[in-house]
């Protein structure tokens, strides 16, 4: 009983920064609140040590000879983006709304539309890159409503926000696990789209280069893509330079291969996007990190 009294203590504490800024910044015009979150992300990536130094660890594996001051600009500009991603999803459904910012492009785009048409689902894979919820945006306002799997979060606010933020960006959403595998493939032989971030460790995946450096990959995405004959389509929501309006691009479909083939194509299409922008990449995940044995 102890123990869970100071676990929910922690979690309060934890959530009271975000909380604050939110409530803060509250009656401001949209991108006035996101910057706001952006500012206060940045300022903890460029001082905050702990986050700094994970930050580094990760970026001086890709990038071993960047000077620390361009790393140090690096950790603000990934920061301040990540906040804005952030408070985006939290307040998805207004995000949504604002159709005139989301500037679609690419010819996966047609053979999503094709798929809808014929009554066939979709695999739509991303990262945690630019802003992935543009991406369901503009598939939404297009009548091509995209579910999202995603991964619970241990801090119950957290995970009570961004719960409702991610359902209102496109239903089914799905938990990480069997029952939400279940729910996915049902949902795709239904002739239902799915949106899935690949670019997540994953313990039971396949050791596959990403960035130059070998990565726990999932390839259920391919898997299934190539069992119920879907498209399976790389889709970035690149944030422009003004901060608030997006390059939605669709690349075209990943041939149907063999899954590891498939998933090694998504994580060179990746690569080579953060390559580009790489502040545009959410460097925290850990994504080199291997499980305990």
């Amino acid at each position: 009983m102890l123990h869970r009294s100071i676990r929910s203590a922690w979690n309060h504490f934890r959530y009271i920064p975000l909380l604050s800024v939110l409530t803060v910044s509250r009656r401001r015009r949209f991108e006035k609140r996101s910057r706001a979150l952006g500012s206060a992300v940045g300022f903890v990536m460029r001082w905050f040590p702990p986050a700094l130094w994970r930050f580094e660890r990760e970026v001086l594996r890709v990038f071993p000879n960047m000077p620390r001051r361009q790393r140090a600009e690096l950790a603000r500009s990934m920061g301040r983006a990540m906040g804005r991603t952030l408070f985006e999803i939290y307040h998805c459904a207004e995000f949504q709304a604002r159709a005139d910012r989301f500037h679609p492009a690419g010819p996966g785009l047609a053979a999503l539309e094709a798929a809808r048409d014929s009554g066939k689902g979709a695999i739509v894979v991303s990262g945690h890159f630019g802003q992935w919820e543009a991406v369901r945006a503009v598939l939404k306002a297009r009548g091509m409503e995209t579910g999202a799997i995603y991964r619970r979060q241990p801090n119950p606010h957290y995970q009570r926000r961004l719960r409702a933020g991610i359902e209102a960006g496109g239903m089914p959403i799905l938990e990480t696990g069997r029952s939400g595998t279940k729910s996915l493939i049902r949902h795709l032989r239904q002739g239902g789209f799915m949106a899935i971030l690949l670019d997540e460790k994953h313990p039971e995946g396949e050791m596959l280069p990403f960035l130059g450096h070998p990565a726990l990959t999932s390839t259920a995405a391919a898997e299934l893509a190539l069992k119920y004959d879907l498209p399976m389509v790389p889709a970035y929501g690149l944030r422009r330079a003004d901060g608030d309006s997006f390059d939605v691009i669709f690349e075209e479909p990943i041939p149907h291969t063999d899954a590891l083939t498939m998933t090694q194509a998504f994580n060179d299409s990746l690569s080579a996007r953060i390559l580009a922008d790489p502040a545009q990449w959410y460097w925290m995940l850990r994504r080199w990190n291997m499980p305990r044995a």
